[in-house]
């Protein structure tokens, strides 16, 4: 029986955009507090809403934060992101072979879209879920859940793939199959502590894990 669908995360999983995002809260960050932050720490502001970390950074400044930090990131955006190796070959093939495929990320939709439209890989998915969409974003199990019931799929024809512990979180949490991706910006190591189902190596590798599922 093979699976029917895939849910993939965004940022770090299909397009690159480990460089912009560092600089984009380098830039933010500089300005707000100078010399106390360097490239590295950013790492840890990867996966969480922007709403989350500037909550925990500036709590009386958590809108003020994000629009400075959306507006670098917009007018930077083409210029700092690039694609990972063979996933757009990889979304044409599984798309071929019929699975279904949606986007899961806590990313607003624009930006999302924004990415797919550089990419020209719109067309392979029916539908992206972004921050605006859920009141809960991942970890918490509603986004997955969300595509699920929008897809009309059971959980056990279901892989949520991504680059940090929240997409595999998220997928366990909805009782999903998950996947992690070894180009993650965090290390492969790092993902494995979180037990995905599988680890991807190369996106290529999405191709017999659906065959064989």
């Amino acid at each position: 029986m093979m699976l029917k669908a895939l849910l993939f995360d965004f940022d770090g999983t299909l397009l690159n955009t480990n460089d912009l995002i560092i600089q984009t809260f380098m830039h933010v960050l500089e300005e707000r507090f100078p010399g106390q932050y360097k490239p590295e720490d950013c790492l840890r502001f990867m996966g969480p809403s922007l709403k989350e970390t500037f909550e925990e950074l500036t709590p009386n400044e958590v809108e003020e934060m994000t629009q400075k930090y959306r507006k670098w990131n917009l007018e930077h955006h083409d210029e700092l992101v690039s694609e990972f190796d063979g996933v757009l070959e990889t979304l044409e093939e599984l798309r071929v072979l019929g699975i279904r495929m949606a986007i899961v990320s806590t990313k607003r939709r624009d930006t999302i879209e924004r990415g797919l439209d550089l990419m020209k890989a719109k067309h392979f998915f029916e539908f992206w879920i972004g921050t605006e969409d859920v009141k809960n974003v991942k970890p918490d199990p509603e986004p997955v859940l969300l595509a699920l019931e929008k897809l009309g799929v059971g959980k056990e024809d279901v892989i949520m793939i991504g680059d940090n512990y929240h997409d595999i979180e998220a997928g366990k949490n909805a009782g999903v199959k998950t996947a992690g991706v070894a180009w993650s910006i965090k290390g492969e190591e790092f993902l494995r502590k979180y037990n995905p189902d599988y680890m991807l190596s190369h996106m290529s590798d999405l191709l017999s894990i659906v065959k064989e599922s």
